[in-house]
């Protein structure tokens, strides 16, 4: 079902018009469970032009996307983990941009500190 007027395209879809519709796969990533899709584009020329997150989103859903993102949950996730859970260090306490940059370092530092004492022993 479309709605619009002259700046706006409005496109909401009910749970069981999107469970038949045939560009489904279009629009969504998975099957509709609860709800259906609400969507409302722009009508304009730069609607024709790609923003830098429409591309990476684009990106990181391709297939060769998909395989590199997930490398990340092995390799900085249990980093986070560790930093956050481990070492009870998830609060920022400075103000700033630099001071929480150089606090965030120090963390990283604690981290990296351990992983050193823990190889040579």
């Amino acid at each position: 079902m479309r709605i619009g007027d002259q700046s706006h395209e409005n496109t909401h879809g009910y749970l069981k018009d999107c469970k038949v519709c045939p560009l489904q796969q279009q629009c969504m990533r998975k099957p509709p469970i609860k709800t259906g899709r609400q969507v409302q584009f722009k009508n304009d020329e730069s609607r024709k032009q790609l923003s830098y997150i429409d591309k990476m989103k684009a990106k990181i859903d391709s297939p060769m996307g998909r395989r590199q993102y997930s490398k990340r949950l092995g390799c900085i996730e249990p980093v986070f983990g560790n930093i956050t859970v481990n070492k009870g260090m998830n609060k920022l306490t400075l103000r700033g941009q630099t001071k929480v940059n150089a606090q965030w370092q120090l963390y990283c530092l604690v981290h990296n500190i351990e992983k050193l004492q823990n190889r040579l022993h």
